[in-house]
């Protein structure tokens, strides 16, 4: 093969943008400009998005991490995506639907700069995640109205993250129809399309201290997780029992990304259910792998755990950026070039999912009761 053809058998674009006129939208800048280093990988992450993780058949997963909500993120980003139907499932830390209750609640959160005085900000009790700030009544505010709210009776009992976060986003957005104004709220905006939102570590937040707090006065609430890991491997696992496909968008990493990504070893090592990973794995992290952080850990890690389907890994992405620049061009260029699509609506279909997954588990274990055990131990 001559050198010309080996180069156009791995590339056939050739590095010629046009010039930048400041008339161009996101998305064009993004298809134009972006060609090489992060700038490429964002454009590769925009396309894998656009071009095969919002077609019809694929259920679309994102992990959320980082104080990006405080950022405003949810609010600019996050719910105009839910609202076209490109999220279809998402797994948060606590802290980032804590800090979206703020915004539910009109409570103001404000832009500084990273560099002022902490001991002066302490004393004038003033609260700062980097460069927002707010003030500490804001913590005690949505405190206030977490207790209030989950000594309810909607509460008054064993559920799932997802069920939990359902009816909080059902009393914001109840809440904000009856001020008649938006919630500004992904909670809300995940009630109202159906989103099933799970928090892989419940406990580690704001609202999982204030659970604590009522399960110190006997209330009835109770978090179990052992739902969510279930209920979030049977929906991966009906996706691709219907022959459709699942792609997971990873914003940062950590908890999250793992628990999100753990719905395939679930299903196969654990279930021993027929799977081969999801299909497509797209990460915004500023993570090195090499230290041995989850944050960094990369797509062809992930396939040697079956997390990741071996076969599709060329769909598999990491762009090495910060979330709060990368988020908010991918969703301007998804909302710019794939149409809305029609909701899941997942919530809705956690127990019948959960009940085919659970069938099929014990047809499994079944059959491999009746196999002499010898035989299971030499296979």
């Amino acid at each position: 093969m001559t050198t010309m053809g080996y180069l156009e058998s791995i590339s056939s674009h050739r590095i010629a943008p046009p010039r930048v006129s400041g008339r161009e939208t996101a998305a064009d800048l993004i298809d134009g400009v972006f060609s090489s280093y992060n700038a490429g990988r964002l454009r590769e992450v925009c396309r894998v998005f656009v071009e095969k993780m919002l077609t019809p058949g694929c259920t679309v997963g994102v992990a959320l991490s980082g104080a990006l909500t405080p950022a405003g993120l949810g609010m600019s980003c996050l719910i105009p995506l839910i609202k076209a139907g490109f999220i279809d499932w998402m797994v948060s830390t606590g802290a980032n639907l804590y800090h979206d209750t703020h915004y539910a609640l009109d409570l103001p959160l404000h832009q500084s700069r990273p560099n002022l005085n902490d001991l002066e900000l302490r004393q004038h009790d003033v609260i700062r995640i980097y460069d927002v700030v707010f003030d500490y009544s804001t913590l005690l505010d949505t405190d206030a109205f977490y207790r209030e709210l989950i000594r309810s009776e909607a509460f008054a009992r064993t559920m799932s993250t997802a069920e939990f976060h359902y009816e909080v986003g059902r009393y914001l957005h109840a809440r904000a129809a009856e001020l008649k104004r938006e919630s500004n709220s992904l909670l809300a905006a995940a009630f109202e399309a159906g989103v099933p939102i799970y928090t892989s570590s419940p406990g580690d937040s704001s609202i999982g201290m204030n659970l604590a707090a009522l399960a110190l006065e006997g209330g009835g609430v109770r978090i179990d997780p052992l739902l969510d890991v279930n209920e979030t491997a049977a929906l991966v696992y009906d996706a691709k029992r219907k022959g459709g496909e699942s792609g997971v968008l990873i914003l940062g990493g950590g908890s999250p990304k793992n628990f999100m990504l753990q719905t395939e070893p679930q299903i196969q090592e654990v279930l021993g259910l027929p799977e081969s990973g999801h299909d497509y794995f797209l990460q915004i992290t500023d993570a090195r792998p090499d230290t041995g952080g989850l944050s960094g850990a990369t797509a062809s890690e992930a396939m040697t755990w079956g997390k990741i389907d071996p076969g599709k890994l060329p769909d598999s992405v990491a762009c090495y950026v910060d979330s709060t620049v990368a988020l908010p061009l991918l969703c301007a260029y998804a909302l710019a070039r794939r149409p809305a699509r029609p909701l899941r609506r997942l919530h809705d279909a956690r127990e019948s999912n959960l009940a085919r997954m659970r069938s099929d588990y014990h047809e499994r274990l079944a059959k491999s009761a009746t196999v002499d055990p010898s035989a299971r131990l030499k296979s």
